[in-house]
């Protein structure tokens, strides 16, 4: 059986697309040894490394908009984002229980970014929910947290798709999903309440926002230049990260 080191970069809801690609890789028979993941791609790869990944697909599927709500704690009195990511960190322990990383059946990483440094920091050690929650702290979304002195936000602001901590292993093949590649054809279809909960979301982010900025006429909403700017900057980064990892494309 041939073994797999898996990349799973950031890229917010469309990491669920890691979802379908660890699926396909069991299907065709390859055995993942080792996960390497920023934000969303640090969530499902803890999921996968604790094998609980088909019991959180089923959780999301079965989510209602009017359950979401439940789980988003705004951060009224915290001006370093909309939520605090509490009860949905205690949602993730309920389902993997408290784990450190090292006690993993597979080699793990999650990447997060350490404003203070200005650094990449490599959690291989260590409580796992921590980990991941320092992984998917979105700026402006989540409030970063501070372990050892770090203030952590999202991997995916330095590193969002993180191929290095895979280069020592010894695998087969090396494969890494990129959430921001320009697909010529899509086949990928949300379930409608999905798509749904990501508008409830929305919603709650607009509302919360327009009580801090006391403004109604905004030309263009914080959400969306926070969007479009991620983006760039994600794509920017992953062309660059790419360009000193190549992949190697088998015909």
């Amino acid at each position: 059986m041939k073994t797999v080191s898996l990349v799973l970069g950031s890229g917010g809801a469309r990491g669920y697309a890691h979802i379908g690609v660890i699926e396909e890789i069991e299907r065709l028979g390859y055995q993942i040894v080792s996960i390497s993941g920023s934000s969303m791609g640090a969530l499902i790869g803890a999921l996968y490394a604790c094998g609980k990944i088909e019991e959180y697909k089923e959780w999301v599927i079965e989510l209602k908009s009017i359950d979401l709500t439940k789980w988003l704690d705004i951060s009224w009195n915290n001006r370093r984002g909309i939520f605090l990511g509490i009860k949905l960190m205690d949602k993730l322990s309920e389902m993997i229980g408290r784990i450190n990383i090292e006690e993993l059946p597979i080699k793990y990483t999650a990447v997060a970014t350490d404003l203070n440094r200005n650094k990449e920091v490599w959690f291989q050690h260590g409580d796992l929910i921590d980990a991941v929650r320092a992984s998917i702290s979105i700026p402006f979304l989540l409030t970063p947290i501070q372990i050892d002195g770090m203030m952590l936000i999202d991997g995916g602001v330095l590193n969002p798709i993180p191929v290095a901590p895979t280069i020592s292993d010894h695998s087969d093949l090396t494969i890494a999903v990129n959430l921001y590649a320009d697909l010529l054809k899509s086949d990928i279809h949300l379930p409608d309440n999905v798509i749904e909960n990501q508008s409830v979301i929305r919603g709650v982010v607009l509302k919360t926002q327009k009580s801090i900025v006391k403004e109604e006429n905004v030309p263009l909403p914080i959400l969306n230049v926070l969007e479009k700017t991620l983006d760039s900057i994600q794509r920017t980064l992953i062309s660059y990260h790419l360009g000193g990892y190549p992949p190697r494309y088998i015909n």
